[in-house]
């Protein structure tokens, strides 16, 4: 981990009652991938962004939105936004079926990330991103979850993701540990790895799964397994203010459904070095 991460984050969680003891514990599970049609009930709504050179995770939060990483839609070679006909949202894939499909029609990266300075606090307290779909994806296919309003410093999460040896099929962690909260940034002790990022990390509210936080960083070695992500609430509103201010264009009607089979096309991610904390980008 990087020294100002490090410190950053033991300040922050000084303010977390029992996060030395919450860090020690070891209730974090492990992977199960969601094979079958039936392993992917009730998560459709996760899906693989392919970028043509790389790919991340996303979620829908509503029938056209997707939240996914800031830094996976900027391209690393411009430090530009990628173009969004670039951009594929594929829900629910799996083996390279989809349960619906959609290209970008607009993209918006958080006004408060900065492609230019890499891996920091800021840039993770904002590394989020809004697509808008050019088709819809119905609830009754995919159905959007909601963002968690609650106000928990740690406890059990689970997360659904993509990523590095396991690109062809979600992988669902039931249970890993929010362990600590503070300034806009939270940590877990969940298993992610490069394509992981964008991928929501899930809190029950009453007895529903709402998104409590979006992959970002991690500390990506073995010995250390810590991964980080941000305060969504206030973050997603942001986003949706800099959407309505972009130029309207017409949705183009309901997105391909059914189990669509899909070219891969998408580049094994490299494994990247060192145990400090990073982006869990596309291309490592």
């Amino acid at each position: 981990m990087t020294g100002g991460l490090r410190i950053l984050l033991a300040l922050a969680m000084a303010l977390v009652p029992g996060w030395a003891q919450a860090q020690s514990q070891d209730d974090a599970t492990g992977l199960d991938r969601l094979t079958r049609r039936g392993d992917l009930l009730g998560w459709e709504a996760v899906g693989r962004v392919d970028l043509g050179n790389g790919m991340c995770t996303g979620v829908l939060i509503a029938p056209d939105l997707v939240l996914t990483a800031a830094h996976c839609v900027y391209d690393r070679a411009t430090g530009r936004l990628r173009d969004a006909k670039s951009i594929t949202f594929r829900a629910g894939y799996r083996d390279g079926r989809s349960v619906a499909e959609s290209g970008v029609l607009r993209a918006v990266a958080h006004e408060g990330y900065d492609p230019a300075t890499g891996t920091s606090a800021e840039n993770i307290r904002h590394d989020a991103a809004l697509l808008q779909l050019s088709r819809t994806i119905p609830a009754m296919t995919a159905a959007p979850f909601a963002i968690y309003s609650g106000g928990a410093q740690q406890g059990q999460v689970s997360v659904v993701s993509y990523g590095q040896g396991r690109s062809e099929a979600p992988s669902w962690q039931r249970a890993c540990a929010l362990l600590g909260r503070g300034e806009g940034l939270m940590a877990f002790n969940c298993d992610v790895t490069y394509g992981s990022s964008g991928a929501p990390v899930f809190m029950k509210e009453g007895n529903r799964a709402r998104i409590l936080s979006l992959v970002s960083a991690a500390v990506m070695d073995e010995a250390e397994k810590l991964s980080y992500g941000m305060e969504l609430g206030p973050v997603v509103a942001d986003l949706k203010r800099q959407l309505r201010s972009l130029p309207s264009r017409s949705l183009t009607g309901s997105a391909s459904e059914g189990a669509r089979r899909v070219g891969v096309g998408v580049r094994r991610l490299g494994n990247g070095s060192g145990g400090g904390a990073k982006f869990v980008r596309p291309g490592g």
